[in-house]
Order: C-alpha cells, then structure tokens, then sequence
C-alpha cells in the first residue's frame, strides 16, 4: 500500500436524531461521537498511523447518502460506522457487528474484520458477544462493493452497566484502542 490505511469511522446519529435513549438520558449520538473522537485523538498521538476521517466530529447530522459519498469519494478501505443498541429488555447486553447482507467481493473480508472487533471487544473488554449479523443497511449497502464496510452495534443503552461503562472517559479509550490497535497489528504488521 502506497499510503496509509484510509479509514472513515462514521458515528452515527446526531444534531436532532438522538438515536437511542438510555434509562439515564445518555443518547447515542454523544457515545458514539465520543469513541470517534477518542479514536482520532489516539491516532494523531501515534503519529497518524492510519488515514482517519470522521463523518462528523461535532453533534451534527449528516444524511445517510452523505456519509457514504464521504467514504467513496475518500477512497476509504475500511468504512466503520458506530452504533448503540436499545431494548425493551434491560438485561440485553452485548457488541454485535453487521455485514451488507448481499456477497460481493469484499464480503469474506468485511466478515473477518467484523467478527475480529467483536471478539476483541468480548475478551479485551468483557462485552457479551453478541455475534456477526447481516443486514441491508444503507451505509453498508452504498459502500461494500468498494471497500470493506461493517456496523458496530457498541452495547445496550437500555442496560444500566452497559451504560455506566460508557460514561467513563477511560473506558471510551480503551474502545478506540482496541479497535485501532487491532486495524494497525492487522493490517501493517501481518502484511
């Protein structure tokens, strides 16, 4: 690779769409811009390892179709859009990833990177696993076939220790870095 890896982390929601509501009023929007913003912060720390854009580094909204023209017109290799999940069970629990749900030739290799952050987040982090899912969202609908696109649902913002972690600066840190540890000792280092 002549450059580095380009990657776009996309926190979902924002401005007027909240996203999920927890049970103590944190909304999605805020944790998820929160990791990106950690995971930027950890890559220009490091020296910019990896060419990181955000879809959104302030509480703004950008329309679907935006954030994946954003990563086709970045000529992104990785696209990672960041969720959080909620549930009329308060017990629910757990990181689950999604792949565009219709093959093309980045399928095998979207599936691999998705089943790898889940499994980091479960045994680095303790996260119920919660599985690899696939769906036809449209993010990853408009952006598997140039590049490798997976969804992140993060954890339950209906389940109160769920929520707890993510109020804690350090532990959104130790999120980001993971996963850009994770994309670096893959993607640079077994090359």
């Amino acid at each position: 690779m002549n450059r580095p890896l380009r990657v776009i982390i996309d926190p979902g929601h924002g401005g007027m769409d909240s996203g999920a509501i927890g049970v103590n009023g944190i909304q999605e929007k805020d944790v998820v811009l929160n990791l990106a913003l950690a995971l930027k912060h950890l890559n220009d720390t490091l020296g910019h390892p990896l060419d990181l854009f955000s879809t959104r580094t302030s509480d703004t909204l950008i329309s679907l179709s935006g954030r994946s023209k954003l990563a086709l017109a970045l000529e992104a290799d990785i696209f990672l859009s960041l969720h959080c999940n909620h549930s009329s069970n308060p017990k629910a629990r757990g990181v689950e990833v999604y792949v565009y749900d219709k093959p093309n030739s980045n399928t095998d290799a979207a599936t691999w990177l998705a089943f790898q952050i889940q499994e980091r987040f479960n045994k680095r982090l303790g996260f119920k696993s919660r599985g690899v899912k696939f769906a036809n969202f449209q993010v990853l609908r408009e952006t598997s076939r140039q590049m490798l696109s997976i969804l992140v649902e993060l954890g339950f913002l209906s389940n109160s220790v769920e929520i707890r972690y993510f109020l804690k600066v350090k532990n959104t840190e130790q999120m980001a870095k993971q996963i850009l540890l994770y994309l670096l000792r893959t993607f640079y280092f077994n090359s």
